[in-house]
């Protein structure tokens, strides 16, 4: 289901944004050229390959030329025989070892065109498949070097469906379409050159029509772009329909949303159909008419041709050669027809590849100042900071934070108290004022160095597939087993992973095979086990009961000993005992003090903690 948070990170949305997903085309050339760089580290063994290309093709097209001959032996026999008039001179004046030799070579060119074709598509396969692994690995790089706010404006599904069906396509595309096309131009060459040789007004009539079919397919291309553009676009948005729905069925069943999430799955569903069946009708049109023409110019040689055989310029041999490079042209015609219609699907999905490429990165940063020793002082100086430049969520904040507080962190949704912790982790760099940990600016240190210092206990639990005694090590690979069993038991989370199937080397699904509590208490356990100077808590103890929350709460305790801690808390019962409270209200600190203080005010806060009570 869409989710809509305020103040952490600016409003997620799933589905395409305004600035996530290309709303008007782009240009297919531009697409086509950053493919080209890819293509140029194997520009060698794609020479290789057009060379075999060639081979194989030169081999094959001698095929007709050479029947062709062995037709008109077999004629000048037959006219020969007819000559003597007699059956048995008919045979004996054929010349079985000329059309002998013309089968074995025609064998021997059919098995060099073999291994030359063998040899390119295993070399066309590996290079492609090299070419798809990097653009994957560039992509799935790109990932880190995003900021947060890319995440915040982007559909997981659509960032998903660029990194899996679009480049999935482009790697098709290229294992498919080079060879073919090499191949199929080749032909053409080929067959024409051979046309020539045997009669030139007949290929002058074949070659000529040719231009016809080129600009026919020229005229459905410019048509059929638009739409390879917009199914692999809405083929993202419907990726992403599809990513929020199955990741909230149960919210989506309880409030039986099942008929207005289909009626939106059929929206973006239609358009795909529209879109898909637009752009291969269109393209499917290519192969017909190069065929039509191909039909056209075999009727052409056929006449013509039997006008040349009558006038005894021409023979029956040359004719069928002539008839059979006529059908073998219309192949290259048709494939080139095919691999034009593949390629604009691959253009497609590279525009949004590289664009997703093009996104911008987060600057690279050289680490100017470090803290050795972290004390844990924090201090916010005249802070502004808006995830929208004309909408300031933070007014003038200041605050110092001493070594070892916990400082809680409360006020109503959205005023900004996740805000405050992305702030002061550097996921997102404040638009005025500064921010210091022990003294130093952050901004003078780099995101990996702040986000060294903190660990991590979230409202929404993440852990990824594999151990849980991976999971645990997250934070902090060296650990040892014993520190993790430590962590775990602090936690009150050691009984649960011991009465597990293998224990602590149970493996965690994605779809959780654990319950929503005893994923917290992990994530609680990880925090432990990292072991950082800092810490920052929102809402840790949201999903477990009130009993647990209490040995969690004590857990908590001890590990924040001589920790600077930042605790979002919703129940403010949980954070009675906090050295400093901040109360938020629309970006601005409106109370400070610890709990009894402020109750004794009677203000902003007491409401707050009142209505907790309300019936």
């Amino acid at each position: 289901m869409a989710k809509e948070r305020t103040g952490r990170g600016g409003p997620r949305m799933h589905g395409p944004g305004p600035k996530g997903i290309a709303q008007k085309p782009k240009s297919m050339k531009a697409a086509f050229s950053q493919l080209l760089k890819y293509l140029k580290p194997y520009q060698f063994i794609l020479l290789l390959v057009t060379f075999f290309a060639i081979a194989s093709t030169v081999f094959n097209i001698l095929g007709p030329k050479l029947i062709g001959d062995m037709t008109d032996i077999i004629q000048e026999g037959v006219e020969l025989g007819y000559a003597n008039a007699t059956s048995s001179n008919i045979l004996a004046s054929i010349s079985i070892d000329a059309i002998l030799n013309i089968v074995y070579i025609l064998i021997s060119f059919y098995i060099l065109s073999f291994i030359f074709n063998l040899f390119q598509g295993i070399l066309i396969a590996r290079t492609t498949q090299k070419i798809t692994k990097q653009l994957r690995k560039d992509l799935y790089s790109k990932i880190d070097k995003l900021p947060l706010s890319y995440f915040d404006r982007t559909s997981y599904g659509d960032t998903l469906s660029r990194m899996t069906n679009d480049v999935d396509l482009i790697g098709q595309t290229l294992n498919n379409s080079i060879s073919q096309f090499v191949t199929s131009v080749a032909l053409l060459l080929g067959i024409t050159i051979m046309m020539f040789t045997i009669n030139v007004v007949i290929a002058l009539i074949s070659i000529l029509l040719i231009p016809l079919s080129m600009v026919m397919i020229r005229m459905i291309m410019k048509t059929s772009q638009k739409y390879f553009r917009s199914q692999q676009k809405v083929l993202g948005q419907l990726n992403g329909h599809i990513e929020e729905t199955y990741s909230g069925q149960q919210i989506l069943k309880v409030y039986q949303a099942e008929g207005k999430f289909l009626d939106s799955f059929d929206t973006n569903n239609k358009k795909l159909y529209e879109n898909a069946w637009k752009s291969q009708f269109l393209s499917g049109m290519m192969m017909p008419i190069t065929r039509f023409i191909s039909n056209l110019s075999y009727v052409a040689i056929a006449v013509v041709g039997g006008i040349f055989a009558v006038n005894g310029t021409l023979g029956i041999g040359g004719i069928q050669s002539l008839l059979m490079y006529n059908r073998r042209l219309n192949q290259p015609l048709g494939t080139v027809a095919q691999s034009m219609t593949q390629i604009q699907s691959a253009l497609a999905a590279s525009e949004r590849v590289f664009e997703f490429l093009k996104e911008e990165e987060m600057p690279i940063e050289e680490s100017r100042e470090s803290i050795n020793s972290v004390k844990g002082a924090v201090s916010f100086k005249h802070v502004k900071f808006g995830y929208e430049k004309d909408k300031t969520i933070i007014h003038d904040f200041n605050l110092e934070v001493k070594p070892g507080q916990k400082v809680a962190i409360v006020g109503p949704t959205g005023a900004g108290k996740t805000t405050l912790v992305n702030l002061v982790m550097r996921f997102y760099d404040i638009d005025a004022g500064q921010i210091t940990i022990d003294g130093i600016d952050t901004t003078k240190m780099t995101r990996h160095d702040v986000h060294q210092l903190f660990g991590m206990v979230l409202q929404d639990t993440w852990l990824f597939e594999g151990t849980i005694m991976d999971n645990l090590k997250y934070g902090r690979k060296s650990a040892t087993d014993e520190e993790v069993y430590g962590a775990a038991k602090t936690a009150n989370v050691h009984h649960f992973i011991k009465s597990q199937p293998f224990g602590y080397d149970m493996i965690l699904k994605e779809n959780s095979n654990i319950s929503q509590g005893q994923r917290q208490l992990l994530t609680i356990a990880r925090a432990m086990v990292s072991d950082a100077p800092m810490l920052i808590l929102d809402e840790a103890t949201s999903s477990v009961d009130v009993r647990t929350e209490q040995l969690i709460q004590d857990a908590m305790d001890e590990l924040m000993k001589g920790r600077t801690t930042f605790v979002i808390a919703h129940r403010l019962s949980t954070i009675k005992n906090a050295d400093v409270i901040l109360v938020l209200k629309d970006g601005n600190v409106v109370e400070t003090g610890t709990h009894d203080t402020l109750l004794e005010k009677n203000g902003f806060y007491a409401d707050l903690y009142n209505s907790q009570f309300e019936v």
